[in-house]
């Protein structure tokens, strides 16, 4: 099983992963904006729901994939550092996207909410390359069990997400004022996010693995 230390390492990234603007996070928080609270907590079960199907999806591949073929595990890991390296230069390029962005939306029934929150999630390649790329990371072959080990992380990951969702869908009103009015706290922000995305790369790609 993952040790305490990992699993505060593994948190911190998927905090950062969450905190990084995507589909998700602006359709939440976009509903929130336009419909209500309870309007962008219903998308947000679906977003959740949606993690289920990409967590299940990518844990029994990676399970098989990993077992099948053990040299996959370094192509996997050196993929996901530069998957993080990539997240950090759209944090920190000029004119990189903001962590809180929103749009309009229209008023829909509470069904429709969860399914296009499920749909936006399911469909978000954001969420596909996290699962596949960086999972492999924190996975321990010489511990065994594959596939409790990446249901594990997976219910760090989703637990993470949805708490820092919840939070911005119920504050949205109240966030969005604060970042439009606080231009230097966000470039900030994002700088700060940039640089530890970067040396959690770093220290992916130089962690040695135990052989199994």
């Amino acid at each position: 099983m993952l040790t305490p230390q990992e699993l505060m390492l593994f948190a911190l990234a998927a905090l950062l992963l969450v905190l990084t603007p995507g589909p998700n996070m602006v359709y939440c928080v976009s509903r929130s904006l336009t419909q209500g609270p309870r309007a962008g907590l219903l998308s947000l079960a679906g977003v959740l729901a949606g993690f289920g199907v990409h967590l299940l999806a990518a844990s029994l591949g990676l399970t098989a994939l990993l077992a099948a073929v053990p040299m996959a595990f370094d192509a996997i890991r050196i993929a996901g550092a530069a998957y993080l390296l990539w997240l950090a230069w759209q944090a920190v390029k000029p004119g990189g996207a903001a962590p809180f962005e929103a749009r309009d939306l229209p008023h829909d029934t509470p069904r429709k909410l969860f399914l296009m929150g499920f749909m936006t999630n399911l469909l978000n390649p954001k969420v596909a390359m996290f699962y596949l790329s960086f999972f492999p990371q924190f996975l321990h072959p010489e511990r065994g069990q594959w596939l409790l080990q990446s249901l594990s992380l997976g219910a760090v990951q989703i637990s993470i997400s949805g708490l820092v969702n919840a939070l911005l869908v119920l504050f949205a009103a109240r966030v969005a004022l604060f970042m439009n009015r606080s231009q230097g706290w966000m470039r900030a922000q994002r700088y700060v996010m940039g640089t530890v995305l970067g040396l959690l790369a770093v220290r992916l790609l130089a962690e040695k693995r135990p052989a199994a």
